[in-house]
């Protein structure tokens, strides 16, 4: 499989490149050059396939010949060896739920399948040592650290904002030392984010380290992503109804794969893309202008992205037409009340405990939601437990640590604290 810059001033690429360079040349996200429908019987049959095949299946075609199928089928397997399972909340509404993997939250399928396609890819050229750089407004970086630790080869940089992720966040990705290292930053997720792609553009780091990136820029942490979807659509009891997804969304990498699942054949009829008042892509359905803003900070963490960099892999699926991407994309914007009250009605009305992205998520999908024969589902994408500050106080009720949280709560936080682009620049080169 070829991959081509969206930018389109560099090179095509081969995966194995573009899951090391994470960032073309020309700092455009790579695109798979071809995207092959699944044959209809594979849709019509996925009911008799299990999660591991399923995923198989999805992904061979953008990874190609690079890594052998017995090797490539080990890693999904090792990558989604835990549940995706489907709640009903009414007739009409379901949630995906998936957080039950390791840092309970969705990135860690993206993690786990780059890591070990990275580590597939440094065994096979005995290649010197990668730098996986990486910028995260929450749940990103516990699951890279949870993915990438011990990876033989691979040393892992993580840019947070200072206290602007949860506790539970914060405890994932800075107590894990080994070849994890965590740096907070005084400023917002969108500093966070320029600086690494500052240095992916700077020549001096470049040519002293191999940098790639672990954020869902890269398509190993992207393009797995599509797996959800698939695994929903096989839990639907009645495959009839128009499928509607809701997703809370940020940086839009969760949302645009679940429309590669639909350029793949999934009958998805409608995506909506849920966020907080970080509203850009909201307000470019409204206005067709794209005007990226400071973020804000909010409940919903994870979503205060001010320029979601996926978008743009959005657009290139629609071929740039905003009058098609309407057709496929609605998107609604909710402020924290709106989240709170979401997350106390689905407690009181339904006994279902929700984090504030998935409350997020939930608002979308009834706001979206006017006809009987539909089935929506919106996305669960992170344990409440990892907001216990927010969502304790709303629900009235104290939420118990499952193990893996118990695991990192009581440990040490270990960072290194800065503030400007010179100080992360500063650490590449000298580390």
């Amino acid at each position: 499989m070829q991959y081509y810059s969206l930018n389109k001033k560099a090179p095509n690429v081969s995966f194995k490149d573009a899951v090391i360079k994470g960032l073309a040349p020309d700092k455009g996200l790579y695109f798979p050059k071809k995207i092959t429908p699944l044959p209809k019987d594979f849709f019509n049959q996925i009911d008799c396939f299990s999660n591991e095949e399923i995923a198989f299946e999805v992904i061979k075609q953008f990874v190609g010949d690079e890594i052998p199928e017995i090797a490539l089928k080990k890693i999904v397997s090792e990558t989604i060896n835990f549940d995706f399972p489907i709640v009903k909340i009414n007739d009409n509404i379901a949630t995906l739920e998936l957080f039950h993997g390791p840092t309970m939250a969705f990135k860690d399928v993206g993690a786990r399948f780059m890591a070990r396609c990275l580590a597939f890819f440094n065994k096979q050229e005995n290649t010197t040592k990668v730098t996986v750089l990486v910028a995260t407004s929450g749940d990103t970086g516990g699951a890279v650290a949870s993915g990438f630790l011990g990876v033989k080869g691979v040393n892992v940089v993580i840019l947070y904002p200072s206290g602007k992720v949860s506790n539970v966040q914060e405890k994932q990705l800075t107590t894990l030392g080994q070849n994890i290292t965590a740096l907070e930053v005084n400023g917002t997720f969108d500093d966070c984010q320029a600086m690494v792609k500052r240095a992916f553009l700077d020549e001096e780091i470049i040519s002293n380290k191999n940098l790639t990136s672990a954020n869902s820029i890269n398509v190993a942490r992207w393009l797995p992503q599509m797996f959800y979807f698939f695994f929903a659509y096989k839990q639907l009891k009645n495959k009839e109804k128009n499928l509607i997804f809701s997703i809370p969304s940020g940086n839009f990498g969760n949302i645009c794969a679940g429309m590669m699942a639909q350029q793949l054949g999934l009958p998805v009829k409608q995506f909506i893309a849920s966020t907080n008042v970080n509203d850009i892509v909201t307000n470019y359905l409204k206005t067709g202008k794209y005007i990226p803003k400071l973020s804000k900070q909010t409940i919903s963490n994870a979503m205060d992205v001010g320029n979601p960099s996926n978008f743009i892999r959005i657009l290139e699926i629609y071929n740039n037409d905003i009058s098609t991407l309407k057709k496929h994309l609605s998107s609604y914007s909710f402020t924290d009340n709106e989240t709170r009250e979401a997350m106390k009605e689905l407690k009181q009305k339904y006994n279902y405990i929700a984090d504030p992205h998935g409350a997020v998520g939930y608002l979308g999908l009834k706001k979206y939601l006017t006809k009987s024969n539909v089935q929506g589902i919106f996305l669960e994408t992170a344990h409440p437990v990892k907001f216990l500050d927010v969502v304790e106080p709303v629900i009235n009720e104290t939420i118990k640590l499952p193990t893996q949280i118990k695991e990192v709560i009581e440990k040490e936080k270990v960072s290194i604290k800065i503030s400007k682009y010179e100080e992360l620049k500063h650490f590449l080169l000298s580390s």
